[in-house]
């Protein structure tokens, strides 16, 4: 889906928006109109004054090297405005405002799309909407709505895009007890993030996603839930291109190092499975991610496990995550001659890949309604080479080693 179309949708969903908050100033039956938010104030320190810690791929600046402390990791705002037209369409609108690739917080709009219930039970979407990959895939920029500070970056920077510009269907079927919730989405999205070049300067990349095909499952019985999700796409990242192009020119064997390695209309699959059980007054969820591609971009596995008590108003948490690489990360055996420095710059990439295991502590306090205050204490272990999930390293840098981080966020809704 074009940049155009998306604009457009936009435009339409706000035009239904204002038509029918007019409505409404003219008859008191009038569809609904709703305006939403939600937002995090963060702030997090870093023990590792020689890389950064950042919350996603798309952010360029965090807490470590730069600063210490840092209110850039976590902190955003979003505004969501619902209109419900008739008792089966609806309109959504949905912006955030968080740090960009660029530095900057430019707002984003995260949904824009236009619901039709065909049934109770059967709906379409079609826009911009979520991607359902994961567990907390509808609420994961809603901090609020989560245990944690931020959600384990062992499973949720696998797939960090949480929207895509296509069609979602989705259809409910109840037994008993039961409720099953049958998802697909289809589209096409592109991202902006940063990243170091071969010449060690700091530059911007496009992901380009193509036919990306997302279908779920999620069935809620009584306190246990239980999900499941298959997502594949044609992924595009022309920024690597030249680089791969080089390796085509020394004939078969440079063919095989750029096919194999480089990222143009590649597919990119992904596996994940999420369960919870909540009794209340405590509660144990967990998830696990499992990607595959053939390209630079390591094929990985992450999970992680997360349990809490509530006493009153305040929530002690423990989790515990975990992520591997499962291929190769060398170039090892394909290098040709004259092609050192080529090697060297790729296997850079390969070896950052992330693998680390974590152990967070966290409480959360429920103080004011709508509104909870938390802290939380992370130790991550990166394995021997790997600079895991960090961005930025120094030359004084050492892969392989802990970074110890405090994060205090307020997260609110309203």
């Amino acid at each position: 889906m074009s940049g155009r179309l998306v604009s457009a949708l936009v435009a339409v969903s706000l035009i239904l928006v204002l038509s029918v908050q007019n409505a409404q100033a003219q008859l008191s039956d009038a569809p609904s109109l709703t305006l939403n938010g939600f937002g995090t104030l963060g702030i997090v320190h870093s023990d590792e004054d020689q890389a950064a810690v950042v919350s996603s791929i798309f952010a360029r600046r965090g807490a470590g090297h730069s600063s210490d402390w840092s209110a850039e990791v976590d902190s955003r705002l979003g505004l969501q405005l619902t209109a419900d037209l008739t008792p089966s369409l609806s309109s959504v609108v949905q912006v955030v405002s968080e740090q960009r690739y660029d530095g900057s917080y430019r707002p984003v709009v995260e949904w824009a799309n236009v619901k039709f219930d065909a049934t109770p039970d059967i709906s379409l979407r079609l826009g911009r909407v979520v991607l359902p990959t994961f567990m907390s895939s509808e609420y994961r920029k809603v901090g609020y709505a989560t245990p944690w500070v931020r959600p384990p970056q062992e499973v949720y920077r696998t797939i960090p895009v949480s929207s895509i510009d296509g069609i979602d269907a989705s259809y409910r079927h109840r037994f008993g007890a039961m409720t099953n919730t049958l998802r697909a989405t289809y589209g096409q999205t592109n991202a902006k993030f940063p990243y170091v070049d071969a010449s060690g300067a700091r530059a911007t990349g496009e992901a380009e996603s193509r036919e990306g095909l997302t279908l779920g499952t999620h069935l809620e019985w009584r306190d246990v839930s239980l999900f499941a999700a298959y997502s594949q796409v044609r992924l595009t990242i022309e920024d690597f291109t030249p680089l791969f192009d080089i390796y085509r020119l020394y004939g078969p064997q440079g063919e095989a190092i750029a096919d194999r390695y480089d990222i143009e209309d590649k597919r990119f699959e992904t596996i994940s499975l999420g369960a919870s059980l909540d009794r209340g007054d405590w509660f144990v969820m967990g998830e696990l991610a499992q990607t595959e591609s053939r390209t630079f971009i390591a094929d990985t596995r992450g999970w992680y496990v997360t349990g809490g008590y509530r006493l009153g108003s305040v929530t002690p948490y423990l989790t515990y995550a975990r992520h591997r690489i499962l291929s190769n990360t060398s170039t090892s055996g394909l290098s040709l001659p004259g092609t050192e420095e080529l090697d060297a710059f790729l296997d850079g990439i390969l070896s950052s890949q992330p693998q680390q295991t974590s152990v967070s502590l966290g409480v959360r306090w429920d103080f004011s309604r709508n509104m909870a205050l938390k802290a939380q204490l992370d130790h991550i272990n990166h394995d021997a080479g790997s600079h895991g999930f960090l961005v930025n390293s120094q030359p004084g840098f050492e892969p392989g080693g802990t970074v110890n981080l405090f994060s205090l966020a307020l997260d609110f809704v309203f």
